[in-house]
């Protein structure tokens, strides 16, 4: 895959497959599910510039898991696989453990 790197408080999230089959032992086919909103941070920015110049380092880093909304970001095709690019507001939790 080609070197990215984000700029700012921008963070690349390649989406992590969920579950296809559900609590009850069915299988859910692929055109009735959703696309995921749990994805892994391949790479971070610096962090966002403030009014003042000074830079908040981002309180994310590569390799954590993440939440992020439904419609959030922008979905872009990088070497034929798909990554999301979203600001560090967009996400709303670090998965941990």
């Amino acid at each position: 895959m080609s070197k990215l790197r984000p700029l700012h408080d921008r963070v690349i999230v390649k989406r992590l497959e969920e579950e296809r089959v559900s609590a009850g032992g069915i299988v859910i086919p692929d055109s009735a599910t959703e696309k995921p909103t749990r994805g892994k941070v391949i790479a971070a920015g610096t962090g966002l510039i403030q009014s003042d110049g000074k830079v908040r380092p981002m309180s994310l880093k590569e390799g954590d898991v993440v939440l992020f909304g439904k419609y959030a970001g922008q979905e872009i095709k990088i070497d034929g696989e798909e990554l999301v690019f979203l600001k560090e507001d967009d996400i709303v939790a670090v998965i941990e453990g």
